[in-house]
């Protein structure tokens, strides 16, 4: 029977991902070692990785370097619960097979993309602040003579992992049409996903609504600027639960401070804003610290997911 350990950046954490009695990994035809490595550098964690064939690493998993790996001689598959594996490996990691489970924390991305986007075209946050601010009857038809999600147009910029979650939760919905802008998706690929593939200016010229799926790459910092962001229609929304990264904050608060468009933000730059922020208090900008990604009972389906792949190492199935 292979051994396993479980290194991640704390045993609350853990317990969240698998369950506070590791329920998740119960039925897994394996063997548990050790206690949650929550670092690699002392002596217990030394002797638990001698014996590991296989690791199981998260949030905050010190990265596995080659010092690291000359005290697990028999490693020879990582799965890894977050993003994405490699970065573990500062060193590389020869002979070992690594793996993530990083589409369930897609899914929970995805969906939180999908809300938005239906309560924007609904204009549900400004209606909302009209009730509040008149407590009393509010004619839609007068307010809201170009709001719904009918004939609307979704701008997704990167078919990524997220994106193409997104779009996928989004077929449903044929009333809406999405255009996508990704450059390295084909007309046939694009064609496949059911969207419109388009230039980047052309998808901001064009959406009611852009929302941002792409990853933090040396070519995606500060891509959506203040160019790209003039070029939104009035009354525009853009979502981003990607990174803050990819816009450029200072264009972005420009904008958002003359009401022109809308903005709901998963992610700034820098996380958190600075309490002098703007964003805190504008209207036309709902804030959320971060909670699009796996949270709550959503990582136990990532503890769920990483379990199955282990069970189906143990057995070497594919």
């Amino acid at each position: 029977m292979i051994e396993y350990a479980v290194a991640v950046g704390s045993d609350r954490l853990a317990g969240r991902l698998f369950g506070p009695s590791f329920e998740s990994l119960a039925d897994v035809p394996a063997h548990r070692v050790g206690d949650v490595l929550t670092e690699l550098d002392s002596d217990g964690a030394r002797r638990t990785l001698a014996r590991a064939d296989v690791l199981l690493t998260g949030w905050e998993t010190p990265q596995l370097t080659a010092k690291v790996l000359h005290h697990a001689p028999r490693l020879r598959r990582v799965i890894h619960l977050g993003g994405y594996a490699a970065g573990l490996f500062p060193d590389g990691s020869p002979g070992i097979t690594t793996s993530d489970v990083g589409v369930a924390n897609s899914l929970p991305v995805a969906e939180y993309s999908l809300a938005m986007i239906l309560l924007a075209n609904k204009d549900t946050f400004r209606a909302q602040r009209l009730y509040r601010e008149r407590r009393a009857f509010i004619d839609r038809e007068a307010e809201f003579e170009v709001s719904g999600n009918y004939g609307r147009t979704v701008g997704v910029v990167s078919a990524s992992r997220t994106g193409r979650a997104l779009i996928e939760l989004l077929r449903p919905f044929p009333a809406l049409h999405v255009l996508l802008y990704d450059p390295y998706v084909s007309e046939q690929e694009a064609a496949e996903l059911g969207v419109e593939p388009v230039t980047l200016p052309e998808l901001m010229s064009r959406s009611d609504v852009v929302t941002l799926q792409t990853p933090v790459l040396p070519e995606t910092v500060g891509l959506i600027d203040a160019g790209l962001l003039a070029r939104m229609p009035d009354g525009a929304t853009l979502i981003n639960t990607a990174r803050g990264a990819i816009v450029d904050a200072e264009a972005l608060d420009r904008e958002l401070v003359t009401g022109r468009i809308s903005a709901a933000l998963d992610v700034t730059d820098p996380e958190p804003l600075p309490p002098s922020s703007p964003l805190y208090d504008l209207p036309n900008v709902l804030l959320t610290p971060h909670i699009a990604g796996s949270m709550g009972t959503e990582l136990r389906r990532m503890g769920d997911m990483a379990a199955a792949d282990l069970a189906r190492y143990a057995r070497s199935e594919p």
